[in-house]
């Protein structure tokens, strides 16, 4: 295996995407257009996106973290939508877009046309979700967005292997596919569900974070292989054991959580700007097996398939959104009013991502009589252009569309009362607990570290209140933006000293990493990340 080209890809993209958190455009957007670009100069070598790569080894890490870091209770709230959207709406883009290009490309079987349906049904929500979190977008869209992209690639993995079936000539009905939908479906939440407290078990029973952590590394492989070892559905599986570990993450220990937070997020930024890059990265592959519908024609099925794919959407999430409402009193009270535009956002942050190259690279030459698979070439190049159309269509265009809808964003004042709210509710708790604690006398301390503790706890009461205070006139910090700006600097004079001692061989290296890791730790308590 030649290292230099992945090397070269993961350097790259990286570097690219912390390009993109210093300009206006979306690091996905950035990285796929460079990736046009880059794939044609001289000396780049030959990406080809390999399917057998993407789904088992890239797509689980991808999921895990999105499913760890998304609210159980939020998209249980969130159920109906989401629902509606992952498993509805991919069923509908197969169907509605498989026929509507049945259609328009003369010669096409059907069989091949449901084929490119489901391989382009399912959104890739990294990029809508990165670009709601930037405009700051009402969080219930923000999970609702978060819900589909977890669970749609299973229905759409799913629909693509019954139609390839009926394509290839292992024959297929309504019956068939409908229960092997069902034994990927109900087979994958099964084996999460099998899986997740057991393996929650082991997190809380590992006593070392580095062990902890190397498991944390392994479940979304593990979880992945061993539903499709019993043909389940693999992403259902990593996401069910996802969203319980990350329910209850708060049971692991604090140095766990650290680490694991820090690594995952390594992980999750070099995996997903890696899968961006292979997007733009795959114009020359697409481009060389295009074949006889090379030209005008190519084009024009292109642009026809877009606007398909795009109005698909709006017919699906206009109607799925109102007609619940109109048919249930207890929807329309339990429900916020999503208006007009909630819908508009959503239906035009359906943009496609790596998976549906991945599954469309997965497509065979050939059928089980020898014969070639009708306009697989065709296939791969209408994908590709569909994929790049609405990242590049759609994703550029949603900020600006967020902004002239003027859609409320988050209330960063009412989430930092929130914040602060809760916060004294449990500084309260910690004071009553303290004060028993003192009152054992198995825990007498002396009156200045008891006062320590106590100041602690009273610093951390006030630190959310401070940030809605008045600033200071100078500098325009908040109390407690100066308070750890200046915990900060004492911090590194402290550290300045330990490396001062060290290179006088006055304490040696692994003093200084104790030390140092010390004052880390107590600079990652004095800063609240952002």
């Amino acid at each position: 295996m030649d290292v230099l080209p992945l090397l070269m890809l993961v350097a790259g993209s990286a570097a690219i995407a912390g390009v993109a958190r210093r300009t206006p455009v979306p690091a996905p957007l950035l990285l796929v257009a460079v990736g046009l670009v880059v794939a044609y100069l001289p000396g780049v070598p030959a990406y080809e996106l390999d399917p057998h790569i993407v789904l088992p080894l890239l797509l689980p890490p991808l999921l895990y973290t999105a499913g760890v870091e998304s609210s159980y209770l939020d998209l249980r709230a969130n159920w109906r939508p989401v629902v509606l959207l992952s498993v509805g709406y991919v069923l509908f883009a197969t169907l509605v877009v498989g026929y509507a290009i049945y259609l328009i490309v003369p010669d096409l079987p059907l069989t091949a046309a449901l084929v490119l349906g489901a391989v382009i049904a399912p959104p890739d929500a990294v990029a809508a979700t990165a670009i709601a979190r930037r405009v700051g977008l009402p969080s219930r869209i923000t999970t609702i967005l978060q819900g589909e992209s977890l669970v749609n690639d299973a229905t759409a993995i799913t629909a693509y292997k019954v139609a390839l079936a009926a394509a290839v000539g292992e024959g297929a009905s309504w019956a068939g596919g409908i229960g092997e939908f069902a034994l990927a479906a109900l087979g994958g939440v099964g084996v999460g569900l099998i899986l997740m407290v057991p393996l929650h078990w082991l997190r809380k029973c590992l006593n070392e974070a580095l062990l902890q952590n190397t498991l944390s590394l392994l479940i979304p492989f593990v979880a992945y292989a061993a539903a499709e070892e019993v043909h389940a559905s693999g992403v259902l599986a990593v996401v069910v054991v996802a969203l319980y570990l990350g329910h209850r993450s708060w049971q692991v220990d604090f140095a766990t959580r650290l680490q694991e937070a820090a690594v995952w997020k390594m992980v999750a930024f070099i995996l997903e700007s890696a899968v961006f890059a292979l997007i733009g990265l795959q114009l020359p592959v697409v481009l060389k097996e295009l074949g006889e519908y090379e030209g005008l024609t190519a084009a024009w099925y292109a642009v026809a398939l877009f606007v398909i794919v795009v109005v698909a959407r709006f017919v699906w999430v206009y109607p799925a959104t109102y007609i619940p409402r109109w048919l249930s009193t207890r929807i329309r009270e339990r429900e916020p009013d999503p208006g007009w535009t909630g819908p508009l956002i959503v239906g035009w942050a359906g943009m496609r991502g790596v998976v549906s190259l991945a599954i469309a690279f997965s497509i065979p030459h050939v059928l089980d009589d020898g014969s070639p698979f009708p306009a697989r070439n065709l296939v791969l190049f209408l994908t590709f252009t569909t994929v790049i159309g609405t990242l590049v269509v759609q994703g550029l265009s949603l900020p600006g569309l967020i902004k002239v809808l003027k859609v409320p964003g988050r209330d960063a004042r009412a989430e930092t009362l929130a914040e602060a709210q809760a916060q004294s509710e449990a500084s309260r708790a910690a004071q009553e607990r303290l004060d028993a604690l003192l009152a054992d006398e198995r825990n007498v301390l002396p009156d200045a570290l008891a006062d320590r503790l106590r100041a602690v706890l009273e610093r951390r009461r006030n630190a959310v209140w401070e940030r809605l205070g008045t600033v200071n006139a100078v500098t325009g910090e908040s109390a407690d933006d100066t308070y750890r700006r200046l915990a900060g600097e004492m911090i590194d004079a402290e550290r300045e000293v330990f490396v001062r001692l060290r290179d006088q061989r006055r304490i040696d290296d692994e003093m200084l990493r104790t030390l140092l890791r010390r004052l880390d730790l107590e600079e990652a308590a004095a800063y609240r990340e952002d």
